[in-house]
């Protein structure tokens, strides 16, 4: 992967000031698709995504706060619990037509009282 190659990438955080939780969440929200409150998928290339770091390093305290971003593996596979803030049936593409779709499944708890 070049610099310039986009590629999907998963940045979360945890900000322990409310002030600054919503500054960044307002920020996430401009440059990326919110899978959960502070879990964000990101297509940039690597350049982008290193200027958009130091752009969340303006808003966060390094002492405190948590930002990390991970590159998303290529195909990838979710797997789902519970109330979902992206709506089922949603398929999460890449800009290039050839790259594969995220797949995901819902998992069932199993019943404590199975035989």
């Amino acid at each position: 992967m070049s610099l310039h190659d986009t590629v999907r990438w998963v940045v979360c955080y945890d900000i322990r000031d409310e002030t600054r939780g919503l500054q960044v969440l307002r920020f996430m929200k401009n440059h990326g698709m919110p899978l959960q409150y502070s879990v964000f998928i990101v297509e940039a290339s690597a350049a982008r995504m290193h200027r958009l770091m130091i752009e969340l390093e303006a808003l966060i305290a390094l002492a405190v706060d948590d930002v990390r971003a991970y590159r998303w593996p290529e195909p990838a596979e979710a797997h789902e619990l519970g109330c979902p803030l992206v709506p089922e049936g949603l398929v999460i593409r890449t800009p290039e037509a050839a790259a594969p779709a995220l797949k995901t499944t819902k998992m069932r708890r199993a019943s404590a009282h199975a035989t």
